[in-house]
């Protein structure tokens, strides 16, 4: 599997990450309804930081992991004493399906996620339903019907999206990402796929300064990825706008190391132009 991750101890603690098979899991924060257990006995249990890797090490498709996980507790296990649990909920995705995992005070849930977007906190229900607030959106021009009295004609083109929220709300965010993901005309060709996904990504992305958290810290889009159905992993970073690609099938396919490529030293990695 490959990933962007935290290094703690020498383990990468995910905050996504591709295996070969095109299965792509990442980890958003979900600060107000994240639930986690302790410990049950005939479940699998799992912390959250074990999430990642455990599925990505089992599972070829989203099927083969919506089922590992109906066994799955996720336990209130910290990291370490200094990294307490991080809370998180999780967006699972092959090429055929996608679902949110989402660990909540009366259990374990998997949603089937049509929209295929996830962000951060609401649960994705939340979401899916505020969707219905913005069906009058469109990509197409719209005619006036605001009175038979009153000839209006639009003054420039994209009346259609008038109203598509441009905050960086995680909820405004999710609404975004699913009308550019929906409207989006997207080549079959791997590469220009790839320019597309990262535009996409680009439409709710956070400049640096634009979020500012009472503590004084400034909240930003870091770094974006993609993943492709046959494992390979792409990036870019909020410094850095070209891409970089790492290919799993490359490696050799019984390796069990542990490969590091800090984030800003992007000669490890295959440019692309």
């Amino acid at each position: 599997m490959a990933g962007m991750a935290a290094l703690f101890d020498g383990k990468p603690l995910f905050y996504d990450a591709v295996n070969e098979h095109g299965l792509f899991i990442a980890a958003l924060n979900f600060t107000e309804s994240a639930a986690y257990f302790p410990k049950k006995e005939g479940f699998i249990n799992l912390a959250s930081f074990e999430v990642i890797p455990f599925v990505l090490g089992r599972c070829s498709s989203a099927k083969q992991a919506e089922n590992l996980l109906k066994k799955v507790n996720i336990t209130n296990e910290s990291f370490s004493s200094e990294l307490p649990n991080t809370p998180l909920h999780w967006f699972v995705a092959d090429k055929e399906s996608a679902f949110a995992l989402e660990s909540l005070s009366d259990g374990l849930h998997i949603k089937n996620d049509p929209a295929e977007v996830l962000t951060n906190e609401p649960p994705l229900d939340f979401h899916l339903r505020n969707l219905s607030n913005f069906s009058a959106l469109s990509s197409r021009e719209k005619a006036s019907s605001f009175s038979e009295n009153l000839m209006i004609k639009p003054f420039s083109l994209g009346n259609g999206t008038f109203g598509l929220p441009g905050d960086f709300s995680s909820a405004s965010r999710f609404v975004r990402a699913s009308f550019v993901k929906e409207n989006s005309l997207c080549s079959d060709c791997e590469s220009e796929g790839i320019t597309c996904l990262f535009k996409i990504l680009s439409s709710v992305s956070m400049p640096e300064g634009c979020v500012r958290l009472e503590n004084g810290e400034v909240e930003h889009t870091l770094c974006s990825t993609c993943a492709t159905e046959d494992g390979k992993y792409l990036f870019k970073t909020s410094k850095n706008e070209r891409p970089a690609l790492f290919d799993i099938k490359k490696e050799p396919p019984d390796s069990s190391v542990l490969k590091i490529f800090p984030m800003f030293r992007r000669a490890d990695f295959q440019m692309l132009n």
